[in-house]
């Protein structure tokens, strides 16, 4: 007589071996302290990937960045871009730019100063601001203006925010520079020897150059009136020239005149350029993205090798599930194989509550024969 079969009832419960033998894990708690931690580990290296601390930096949203100085200027309608190296003046179309140089931490080449100048020159607006003048002249000196940062604290009594090294600028001229600006606030800044230059905005009378730094009127100081920010004609283009570049960092945008003045400026432009040529270094992940936007080789590269990858996947598409589920099969029927009758009996009972233990131990004893055939 033949082996009797399985009953229609024993087939009908017989569990399918893919279903395998072990339960879908449930995560425990370390594995969820584990992905959330993995989580925040990623999220803190793109921000610090993406982000810079220092001071003037077109990327730190701190107090003293410069990154609601972009948002300003893109929401005048400027198109806003960061360049790295003054190659990218060369890149931008002088006429309707106008670009920002903030502090410059060190001195530019002649070669790069000569870019700088070109693009003066071809009709582009240099700003150029600083509070001790060495670097900041040398540039000025180099694109052919007149002005110059004079490097001596300015301060107030009579006319300022909260402090006397804080003044607050009131005499605008007349320009189109400054339409709608009623006054600059300086953050311990300086003034700006015009040489012929064009004053835009002066302090009041009562400030004086404190060439002592002691904080108060010496014998020889005197109260004056002095220009804080000058403009200039240099061939077809201008270089507005301000006294100090905290003026434009985030935490000094709201003070009196201030986000105006960088309104006004960007406004009458189609393009914003910031210059972090001569600044703190940038975010790597920001760093690595310009510097595909300004070479075309690497954009090149980067695209065949998007093309090659995806030419790859056309052609086999199928290849990592099929992976997958191999190994996927091969754990299950391994894990099926290791597990003893009280095993399996225990496993139907847990994935079948609803099962009475006769019916438990008939379809464990049906699997266990199915297995030793």
């Amino acid at each position: 007589m033949g082996r009797r079969g399985p009953s229609a009832g024993e087939r009908r419960d017989r569990p399918t071996v893919a279903s395998g033998v072990s339960d879908r894990a449930t995560p425990t708690i370390p594995q969820v302290a584990l992905a959330a931690l993995t989580l925040a580990v990623v999220a803190a290296v793109v921000v610090a990937g993406t982000t810079s601390s220092a001071a003037f930096g077109p990327y730190n949203a701190n107090w003293e960045g410069t990154t609601e100085l972009r948002s300003v200027a893109g929401e005048a309608g400027a198109d806003v871009s960061v360049v790295r190296g003054t190659a990218g003046y060369a890149s931008t179309p002088a006429d309707g730019t106008v670009a920002f140089v903030l502090s410059p931490e060190s001195a530019y080449s002649p070669a790069a100063a000569s870019r700088v100048a070109d693009f003066v020159r071809s009709g582009g607006t240099l700003v150029v601001a600083d509070d001790v003048g060495g670097r900041a002249n040398g540039l000025l000196r180099s694109v052919n203006a007149s002005a110059r940062v004079n490097g001596t604290p300015l301060r107030d009594a009579g006319s300022n925010y909260r402090s006397p090294a804080m003044p607050v600028a009131t005499g605008v001229a007349n320009h189109s520079l400054v339409a709608g600006v009623e006054s600059l606030t300086l953050n311990y800044g300086t003034a700006v020897d015009p040489r012929g230059a064009t004053p835009l905005v002066n302090t009041s009378g009562s400030a004086y150059l404190d060439a002592d730094r002691d904080g108060d009127l010496g014998p020889n100081e005197s109260l004056a009136t002095y220009p804080v920010a000058t403009v200039e004609r240099v061939g077809d283009g201008r270089v507005v020239a301000v006294g100090d570049p905290s003026l434009f960092i985030n935490a000094m945008l709201d003070r009196p005149g201030n986000r105006r003045f960088v309104r006004v400026l960007a406004v009458q432009h189609d393009r914003a350029l910031f210059d972090a040529s001569h600044s703190a270094s940038l975010p790597p992940l920001r760093l690595a993205l310009l510097a595909v936007r300004e070479s075309a080789p690497l954009q090149f590269g980067l695209v065949a090798l998007a093309v090659g990858a995806l030419a790859v996947w056309s052609r086999r598409p199928d290849l990592s599930l099929r992976a997958l589920a191999d190994a996927r099969g091969t754990a299950e029927s391994t894990a099926f194989e290791s597990v003893d009758a009280s095993g399996l009996a225990a496993h139907l009972e847990r994935r079948n509550p609803e099962w009475d233990r006769e019916r438990v131990e008939r379809v464990a004893e049906s699997l266990e024969r199915t297995r030793k055939r």
